[in-house]
């Protein structure tokens, strides 16, 4: 297994149930298939460089986790189609391998 990290955001007046909704979806997808997530951090709102779907801010979430490279495809597919998922981007992280 190969080590990724996936940065994201969602709206910044989401719920907290749409925040813990987003959650375990991503933690489904990954240990479904045999991946482990080793560290979640809560980033919090930070200011976007540009307005993205008229927002100005976004509320961030950094996720480390291990998984096999054919899994990276489809969590990206479940991010793209996740309406509350406003960017997201996943990285292979060589220095954690």
């Amino acid at each position: 297994m190969k080590a990724y990290e996936l940065l994201f955001f969602v709206d910044p007046t989401s719920t907290d149930e749409v925040r813990a909704g987003v959650m375990k979806r991503i933690e489904v997808t990954i240990v479904e298939n045999g991946g482990k997530i080793d560290d979640v951090e809560d980033w919090g709102r930070r200011k976007l460089a540009y307005e993205i779907d008229h927002l100005a801010e976004g509320d961030y979430t950094l996720v480390n986790f291990h998984a096999d490279p054919t899994q990276i495809a489809e969590l990206d597919r479940i991010l793209r189609i996740n309406d509350a998922v406003k960017r997201h981007m996943i990285v292979r992280r060589q220095d954690k391998d």
